[in-house]
């Protein structure tokens, strides 16, 4: 049993290494994710940016087109002046240079505005532009280290799989799926002694009769409180050993006991 108990605990090694290299494994390309969400976002504000510029220029050359248009309406007006002959035609025609000039002067505000938030936003794209560009090479660069990485953690796995199955052959089926669970379920402890007649995986004081069963080593004893494996501890107190050895062997005359009675019943 003691040879069991040897290949479980360099099993248990084995098994904690492996298991902490999948999740490791698993878990890088998770490391890109944020990144690339933060550039797929910073591209889309981009795009929509760039569009609302389009948006802008367009306005701007509708608003450029009004203002030669009012331009040129207030210049026939000012001609029609040195024709006019009646003070209503001079009235009339005063109303159409005023009406728009003040057309004129309007949409060169909102020309000069218009520029002004076009020329703002072209800075803000042309800096993400810059910033993307940055980014999307910085996240190249990570891609090739992550799977550099990736790359010798897979092999690394590999190894440890191949010294798994070097020590698992022969060895008992039901008790490798429950050992391979605990692993996973107990942070790497599987296998733990039991030391002064407590399982030291949960810390839990042991019935006497069942440490003095894996004290035996007949078979292999799962901790009924944390289902670890158990193996006695050889550096037990003196004392507290022929404490469980002595209710060990009370525990075997009191069968030996009941056995004669139901014997005798019968």
């Amino acid at each position: 049993m003691e040879a069991t108990f040897e290949k479980l605990r360099t099993l248990q090694d084995i098994l904690f290494k492996k298991y902490q290299l999948e999740r490791e494994i698993h878990d890088i390309p998770k490391a890109l994710v944020t990144k690339i969400e933060v550039l797929n976002r910073a591209k889309k504000l981009f795009i929509e940016r760039n569009e609302q510029s389009e948006q802008l220029k367009q306005k701007l050359r509708r608003m450029q087109l009004e203002l030669t248009d009012a331009t040129k309406k207030r210049e026939d007006f000012e001609k029609q002046m040195d024709v006019i002959k009646t003070q209503k035609e001079y009235e009339a025609l005063d109303k159409e240079i005023k009406d728009a000039t003040e057309k004129e002067q309007t949409l060169r505000k909102d020309i000069q505005r218009e520029e002004k938030e076009l020329e703002d936003l072209l800075l803000v794209l042309e800096k993400q532009e810059r910033q993307i560009a940055l980014d999307e090479e910085e996240l190249k660069e990570e891609e090739q280290t992550i799977a550099s990485a990736s790359s010798s953690k897979k092999a690394h796995l590999e190894e440890l799989i191949k010294d798994e199955k070097s020590i698992t052959p022969g060895m008992d089926e039901e008790i490798l799926f429950k050992f391979e669970r605990i692993i996973k379920s107990k942070e790497g402890l599987g296998i733990v002694p039991i030391t002064n007649g407590v399982c030291s995986g949960c810390h839990v004081i042991l019935p006497m009769q069942f440490v003095n069963e894996v004290h035996d080593g007949q078979d292999v004893k799962f901790c009924p409180y944390c289902s670890r494996i158990l193996y006695f501890e050889s550096s037990m107190d003196p004392a507290r050993r022929d404490q469980i050895e002595k209710a060990g062997a009370l525990a075997d005359l009191v069968e030996e006991e009941e056995e004669e009675e139901d014997g005798d019943e019968e």
